[in-house]
């Protein structure tokens, strides 16, 4: 077999309905549409939701909660993730990101206490929870909190 003797199986393709062509091809004259009306027009329809007038479904349903603009996002790492790092790194932010281990620092890291840690290193991130900073200085390391 070549590539030019290669074609669809029998019957798994279907041949595109050709609109308006003619009554024989069963979408003659008005192409499916009907007679007259909005869907009938160029240009016709209504948008995505639209219900006729009727209030529409997002808009009877109640809302809740609300997103506050003001919210910090953080870059998580584990304390586990550390452990990649020889002893006495500074870890820092923009090393975290060279290194792989997050992808954006986003408006900071965070220090999960996830795990544990073998190396003595210093950590420098905007956060760090009070079970990762403890077993960061266990291990005989320094948290800075930026």
């Amino acid at each position: 077999m070549r590539l030019h003797e290669l074609s669809p199986a029998p019957g798994s393709t279907k041949d595109v309905k050709r609109k308006g062509r003619g009554h024989g091809s069963g979408n003659g004259k008005t192409a499916g549409k009907g007679h007259k009306g909005q869907n009938a027009r160029s240009g016709g329809g209504v948008r995505p939701g639209f219900e006729g007038g009727q209030m529409p479904l997002y808009r009877r349903i109640p809302k809740r909660g609300f997103t506050n603009i003001f919210a910090k996002q953080y870059a998580e790492v584990k304390l586990t993730d550390l452990n990649k790092f020889e002893d006495g790194t500074v870890v820092t932010p923009q090393l975290l990101k060279e290194s792989g281990v997050i992808r954006k620092t986003y408006d900071g890291v965070v220090v999960l206490g996830t795990g544990s840690i073998e190396k003595k290193l210093t950590v420098q991130a905007a956060r760090v929870t009070k079970g990762a900073k403890e077993k960061i200085e266990a291990a005989g390391g320094k948290v800075e909190v930026m």
